[in-house]
């Protein structure tokens, strides 16, 4: 993606309407004729802005993606002991979940673009091995044994109950029940 310019008020409209229409209706639905009537400005300033709809769609995961890791941080910080820590991403959800009821829009984005080049599946493949990668140094940090192991079993019972929010099952609670258990198995079972 492009350096981009400071963001004017002017894009922070245009990123705002495009994070809704995206969210809501998926990126292929939505044009850019939509965004910039949504935000109240013209095309010509949506491209000037941002390039193309596939760098909007980019800076739309990208600045998803920058509040997720604040709030998963802020859920992690707060936790005392290790392997509390652990666990925050999945309490970092139920805080989520509880505004973005329609699902993961990661995962919406991975299956719309199916184009390896495109730059914002980059930004939502990204997102996926930065939470793989910080169960696994969570786990590390708990002193879990076989960490690895550990954290792609934590990120297969959070994608599956983020990937299930949208139906009506609390897959969410057993999900944090059974991660808890892992945790528990993988601190007992250290060397």
């Amino acid at each position: 993606m492009r350096e981009a310019p400071p963001m004017t008020p002017a894009g922070r409209r245009i990123l705002a309407a495009a994070e809704e229409l995206f969210y809501d209706r998926g990126i292929t639905a939505v044009g850019v004729d939509l965004i910039a009537e949504r935000s109240g400005v013209t095309k010509r300033t949506l491209y000037n802005r941002f390039g193309s709809k596939d760098h909007l769609v980019a800076a739309y995961l990208a600045e998803r993606a920058q509040r997720w890791r604040a709030l998963v941080r802020q859920a992690v910080e707060a936790r005392d002991r290790p392997a509390d820590a652990v666990l925050a991403p999945f309490d970092a959800l139920r805080t989520w979940t509880d505004t973005h009821t329609r699902g993961c829009a990661f995962i919406n984005a991975l299956a719309e673009l199916p184009d390896p080049s495109h730059p914002a599946r980059h930004i939502a493949v990204d997102q996926k091995l930065w939470l793989l990668n910080l169960f696994e140094e969570l786990a590390t940090e708990a002193g879990c044994s076989d960490p690895a192991v550990l954290a792609g079993r934590l990120l297969l019972l959070h994608e599956g109950a983020l990937a299930t929010q949208p139906l009506p099952l609390d897959t969410l609670s057993e999900s944090i029940e059974l991660a808890r258990t892992l945790v528990r198995i993988a601190m007992s079972s250290r060397p």
